[in-house]
């Protein structure tokens, strides 16, 4: 495939299909065999209409969504493969994209799925695609599309890129807000992406191109690689009963030809756009280029900025001094040792939690430990802080494979600590920074040691950075520890540690931190030293401090030089942090803790401390009580903070988890003491309805109700209408909840509304879902649309009281 300018992809295969016949709870991807030249022609149609890329039939084709049907993998890949490439050949040009979409699991911490059987399952589809003749050289691609969840998009890219050389072009869905369902930022999946090393990344699904639009300018104003933007055909509506989207081919053509006026390479329709789409948009995007025949590409410069994310939250060390957390670091720490011996998660949880409270940036993360399995256990431990905390971490091991363990199942772009000008460092970590798409902290030592002059730590710190440019690590991805040395034993060199700071940054332009604390080791008022070795090293340039965050002294000294250093405009920072910290500008208030306590405990997350702060409230108060002055007003905390944007959906799960746990133990004590239920918040039914197989809302609905206690009968996926109104006569319920996930299920929604009308006067039907809209709930006969969990409990909190 040679360069050219923009290129263009093909529109909705699904929705083609669903104005061509297809049934409800019919695959797709049966088609590939019951009807191949139905699928030819949709193929040969956006091929006709200026498409360069046509995709497979293969969106589902994953051995989860397959598992109740007879198709295997290989079959409905191959067969795909085979009549795509037979419609390129028929057409005489383009290319073929073999598409992958989400699994329809939810991964660890969250869920049930694991990092591997992800990996594996996307490794299988693209082995299938390979075999059916897939290849590089003929121009064909891989296409990761409509994905939500961060970790989920990188366990596939991984396994697209060990399996073959395929190119990569990678897509997530995303919501007004600009996250995804389960709360990516754009930040972090550009960081993300682009480092793993995709061919192009953006946006599909979910929205329209009016709606897209500024998520598209923000792409493409961050993205070092190509972008790629494949929008719906506006949002989802009815007319006269048949399920459509709002957007005409020409508005669509209008508005994405603004998409390459930003920098977008490749241009597409997701669902509800059709060949006409894709024709008036090719057209409205050669009428805008100066070189028509081309399609011209308007080229990007991304800033090379130095930055680290977890799935939600990015740091960039060009826009501000960056603290990073050193108290999950074993060495000296009896108390995190024992935890790490014993697995005990939640102490390690709130000592993460608390450093986030305390104002770290990042979190470095060590679990080295001479009598664990630290590869196994460092994973253990990332997972889980990324289950309760959003801030990026610090991989810190020494143990090789304990950092590819680490970096492989991390959510996002880490920071790996470390490597150093030592060969055998630079051969093992230089490549797994590489390859899961990390930055790096250097450190200024190699086989002789720690460089004594400021000049020969700069000469390792080239060579760092030399080796890693080589392997084709950006430079703005590699930071370089000048390492501190203690003043009690080495006291001449404090100052070639400052000076390494400055000459570093001068003659290598990488970003540049220090362990500061170390410098007071066996002195008395380390905290003294510390502050004084902080406010040294800032006038040097220095631009993150691995530091105890809960060290009042360093946290003002923080404050007051990013004010002294104009980064806090008009003082505001600092103002709020005297006001906040200061009694009458006199004694700095205690650091931030967290509380021991159950309401704590449910709003971080912490499973185990709230089974156990449950159990200490039981013994003093009825269980009643337990759950509606405790754990209730937990829960309305998490909630209000999730629908503030202050948390995101994974964070509102551990909430859930942990209330869950709660709820356990008051349930035993009410049993044992043979009290009656009675505490219910109220009964209500749900269910995904009949055609639809997607069932990840509900479950997350599921969840958050029984949480408030909410006694929820759970009807599972692709039910029929019948089913549910059994249900209600069975169960004696007035209240039903019901999902739509497809555009064609609407109707299957206002059909199961419709029965359960005619046989109950007072049922109270509410409806959410995907593709959901009010307009679209009031057509199907609902009472109530909710768009997410939280305003499901509050509806069916008003209809319990």
């Amino acid at each position: 495939m040679t360069e050219r300018g923009i290129l263009f992809f093909d529109g909705g295969m699904g929705t083609m299909l669903q104005a061509r016949g297809l049934k409800l709870r019919e695959l797709p991807e049966s088609l590939n065999f019951t009807h191949p030249d139905l699928i030819k022609s949709i193929h040969k149609e956006y091929l006709a209409a200026g498409s360069d890329f046509i995709t497979t039939n293969t969106f589902g084709a994953n051995k989860f969504k397959l598992k109740k049907s007879n198709i295997l993998v290989d079959d409905a890949v191959g067969h795909a493969v085979k009549i795509a490439h037979d419609a390129v050949s028929e057409h005489g040009k383009g290319f073929v994209a073999l598409d992958i979409g989400p699994t329809g699991r939810v991964m660890s911490p969250y869920g049930d799925a694991s990092f591997d059987e992800i990996y594996e399952a996307v490794s299988e589809q693209v082995k299938a695609g390979l075999k059916a003749g897939l290849d590089n050289k003929r121009g064909d691609i891989v296409l990761l599309e409509t994905f939500t969840d961060l970790k989920e998009i990188k366990a596939a890219v991984l396994a697209v890129k060990e399996n073959c050389d395929l190119k990569i072009l990678a897509t997530m869905s995303f919501e007004e807000s600009g996250r995804t369902f389960f709360g990516t930022s754009v930040e972090s999946m550009v960081m993300t992406l682009e480092d793993l090393g995709v061919a192009a990344l953006g946006v599909n699904c979910s929205l329209g191109p009016a709606q897209l639009e500024p998520i598209v300018k923000k792409i493409c104003d961050l993205s070092h690689v190509d972008v790629i933007v494949q929008p719906n055909a506006g949002l989802p509506v009815m007319k006269n009963g048949v399920s459509s989207y709002d957007v005409t081919p020409d508005e669509f053509a209008e508005i994405t030809a603004r998409f390459a006026n930003y920098g977008v390479k490749y241009l597409g329709g997701c669902c509800g756009t059709t060949p006409e789409h894709i024709s008036k948009m090719i057209n409205a995007v050669r009428a805008g280029a100066e070189n028509k025949a081309e399609n011209k590409f308007v080229k990007r410069s991304a800033p090379n900025l130095t930055a680290v994310c977890s799935s939600s939250q990015s740091v960039i060390f060009d826009n501000d001094f960056i603290i990073i957390g050193e108290r999950l670091n074993p060495t000296g720490k009896k108390l995190l040792q024992n935890a790490l011996r014993a697995g005990d998660m939640d102490y390690i949880l709130g000592e993460a939690l608390k450093q986030q409270e305390q104002g770290a940036d990042i979190l470095d993360v060590n679990v080295g430990l001479p009598d664990v399995n630290e590869p196994e256990l460092i994973a253990k431990v990332v997972n889980k802080i990324q289950g309760v905390c959003d801030l990026p971490l610090q991989l810190d091991s020494s143990n090789y494979d304990a950092l590819e363990s680490a970096a492989r199942i991390y959510t996002g772009k880490p920071l790996i600590n470390s490597v150093s000008g030592k060969a055998e460092s630079l051969n093992k970590v230089l490549p797994i920074v590489k390859k899961y798409g990390a930055c790096v902290l250097g450190l200024t030592l190699d086989d002789n040691g720690i460089a004594e002059s400021a000049e020969a730590r700069l000469k390792i710190a080239e060579k760092i950075v030399r080796e890693a440019e080589r392997l084709g690590i950006a430079k703005r991805n590699i930071l370089i520890d000048c390492l501190t040395l203690a003043a009690s034993a080495q006291q001449e060199l404090v100052r070639e540690t400052l000076k390494a700071v400055r000459l570093i940054k001068e003659n290598l332009g990488v970003k540049v931190t220090l362990g500061v604390s170390n410098v007071s080791f066996g002195l008395p008022e380390r905290r003294l030293l510390n502050r004084v070795m902080l406010a040294a090293a800032l006038a040097q340039g220095l631009d993150g401090a691995i530091m105890n965050p809960a060290d009042t002294g360093m946290r003002e000294t923080v404050a007051a030089w990013r004010l002294l250093n104009n980064i806090d405009k008009d003082a505001k920072d600092y103002i709020a942090y005297c006001a906040k910290n200061f009694n009458n500008n006199k004694e700095p208030e205690k650091v931030l803790n967290l509380n021991n306590d159950i309401k704590s405990a449910i709003i971080k997350g912490l499973k185990d401390e709230a089974a156990a702060q449950c159990k200490i409230l039981l013994k003093d108060n009825e269980p009643l009580k337990v759950i509606e002055n405790f754990i209730i007003p937990a829960l309305d905390v998490v909630g209000v903070e999730y629908e503030n944007g202050k948390i995101f959906l994974p964070q509102l799960l551990q909430s859930a988890e942990a209330a869950k746990a709660a709820f356990a133990c008051v349930r035993e004590v009410m049993i044992k003491s043979q009290t009656e239920s009675a505490d219910k918040a109220g009964k209500i039914i749900i269910a995904t309805v009949y055609g639809d197989v997607h069932d990840i809302g509900k479950n997350i609905v599921k969840v958050i109700l029984e949480n408030y206690n909410f006694e929820v009968v759970d009807l599972g996926r692709d039910v029929p209408a019948d089913k549910v109104v059994e249900a209600v006569k069975l169960n004696k319920i007035n209240i039903v909840g019901l999902s739509a996930l497809m555009t064609t299920t609407v109707a299957s929604m206002k059909d199961t509304i419709a029965k359960l009308r005619a046989e109950f006067e007072d049922i109270k039907i509410i409806c959410g879902g995907a593709v959901l809209t009010p307009d679209l709930a009031k057509y199907a006969g609902a009472d109530y649309y909710a768009k997410d969990a939280m305003e499901t409990v509050r509806i069916a909190s008003s209809l319990s009281d």
